[in-house]
């Protein structure tokens, strides 16, 4: 990974993770704990592709696994959202435009539901029923809802963010609209759409100023 993803991912997943565990987990709301650390990374694998989602998901879940309180065995959270982050990243856009929301709110719920699936899967192998005495229904559907309701404050933060770090012209383009990057994960990539306009039309002025400034030298050289 390039050293502006490393400092910025890093960044990114230490204030998510403080976040986490000073805050969200500390309302005792019921069911499952909002997943900001989840989110964290699927912002970044939509960005960075499957390889760099994978690795983001695995650094983020081995530092959630090591940090107070952690109650479970080393290794567990990492393997979830390096799985996670690795199939999150397979689904990132072919021309990084996010057209609507209804991609992204999908990952979100599949990526919640799957991450908490996973965990309690690996938690039986390892003798830890704890999901069991919780309820598996109820955390799914809690998980699920916390995260959906959180995203649109994440997701779109994160994902601009990853791409002016990557230098990429459509962080430029979502900035110069009115809409940015986020407003565009929510109103169906209108702000995109626009950049991608007005790109298109100074394509096509410098095509024209190369067709003149050939028929010009046609002229002098007739």
């Amino acid at each position: 990974m390039r050293v502006n993803r490393i400092l910025l991912s890093s960044s990114l997943i230490v204030v998510a993770l403080v976040l986490q565990v000073s805050v969200l987990a500390r309302l005792h709301l019921p069911g499952a704990v909002p997943d900001l650390l989840l989110l964290t990374v699927l912002g970044l694998a939509l960005v960075y592709g499957h390889v760099g989602g994978a690795l983001v998901g695995f650094a983020a879940g081995l530092l959630a696994d090591l940090a107070p309180p952690a109650d479970h065995a080393a290794g567990r959270y990492a393997l979830v959202l390096c799985v996670i982050g690795y199939l999150a990243g397979l689904v990132k856009p072919e021309t990084g435009q996010v057209k609507s929301a209804t991609g992204p709110m999908v990952v979100v719920v599949a990526a919640a539901i799957g991450s908490t699936l996973l965990y309690a899967g690996v938690g039986a192998l390892v003798g830890d029923t704890a999901a069991r005495h919780v309820g598996l229904g109820s955390l799914l559907f809690t998980a699920a809802l916390y995260d959906l309701l959180l995203a649109p404050f994440v997701v779109p933060g994160v994902m601009a963010l990853a791409r002016r770090a990557e230098n990429d012209p459509l962080a430029e383009t979502a900035s110069a609209t009115s809409g940015d990057i986020s407003s565009g994960w929510l109103s169906g990539g209108t702000g995109l759409r626009i950049g991608g306009r007005r790109n298109g039309l100074r394509v096509k002025a410098a095509r024209a100023r190369v067709a003149r400034a050939g028929r010009i030298k046609g002229v002098k050289r007739l």
